[in-house]
């Protein structure tokens, strides 16, 4: 583990791409806004907060990780747990701690005004998976390295659940076909793209379900699992209602919509 960050960098880099590919190939819903414009902008959004994390964190999440097996820190060493165990229930447990997460900032007023940017997205492909206000992946970076440190995950466990964390974002908010009975198959483990369009739908109803990023059993036990989009995914409208002007997909546009109510 020399190199990590060169390790995620690269994994991120290959899923993008191979998504990408797999959108160009076979799409799945018909595009409404201009996908270089979204892309320049939602791909720049990763720049920023890459920067604002870099200058505002102290500590990020393999650091953290790192400190708490120097320090001996967390429940897992206090368990003397087997490193594999460790790995596994680590990775399930910020798996749930991200789906609770999640859920959270779709019902705190103060924390959807952050996450509703997210949605605010007019189309969803691979680049909405990485589209995020910088204070929510700030909060979101707190929230992950407070339970390293408590929990004791491993720099093994981390690298690992970030990898997958990024890869599903990618995958299952990607605008590509996945075959209806391979879909069936994989949605009852982890979130397919058909799965989570139907968390970006301008429906509330539908717009609060399916949390899951990586995982789709979280959704299945704490009820909030929605099997498809009202109107069927061809005609099911991506976004919210706030914020539908083509600008809005503008990066200084959307850094700006926590503050705006227009």
């Amino acid at each position: 583990m020399q190199n990590p960050e060169l390790l995620r960098l690269s994994v991120f880099l290959s899923v993008l791409i191979l998504c990408a590919l797999w959108e160009w190939l076979t799409p799945r819903k018909q595009l409404t806004q201009s996908k270089i414009y979204r892309w320049m902008n939602n791909l720049g959004l990763i720049a920023f907060n890459s920067i604002c994390l870099s200058l505002l964190m102290p500590i990020l999440a393999f650091e953290a990780a790192m400190t708490a097996h120097e320090l001996q820190l967390g429940f897992w060493h206090w368990l003397e747990v087997n490193w594999l165990v460790e790995v596994v229930l680590s990775i399930l447990l910020l798996d749930l701690a991200i789906y609770l997460q999640h859920l959270v900032f779709h019902r705190v007023p103060i924390l959807w005004r952050l996450h509703r940017m997210h949605h605010s997205d007019q189309d969803i492909d691979v680049t909405t998976g990485t589209r995020f206000h910088p204070v929510e992946i700030l909060i979101s970076m707190g929230i992950k390295v407070s339970l390293i440190f408590l929990i004791g995950v491993s720099p093994l466990a981390i690298l690992i659940f970030e990898m997958l964390l990024n890869g599903s974002a990618m995958f299952n908010h990607s605008n590509a076909k996945l075959p209806l009975w391979l879909d069936k198959i994989l949605r009852k483990a982890v979130v397919t793209p058909d799965m989570h369009r139907v968390h970006h739908s301008v429906i509330v109803k539908e717009t609060h379900s399916n949390f899951g990023f990586f995982l789709s059993v979280w959704d299945r036990w704490f009820s909030t699992y929605r099997d498809q989009p009202e109107l069927g995914h061809d005609n099911v409208e991506i976004g919210i209602p706030l914020f539908r002007s083509p600008n809005e997909q503008r990066l200084d546009k959307m850094l700006t919509q926590p503050f705006r109510d227009k």
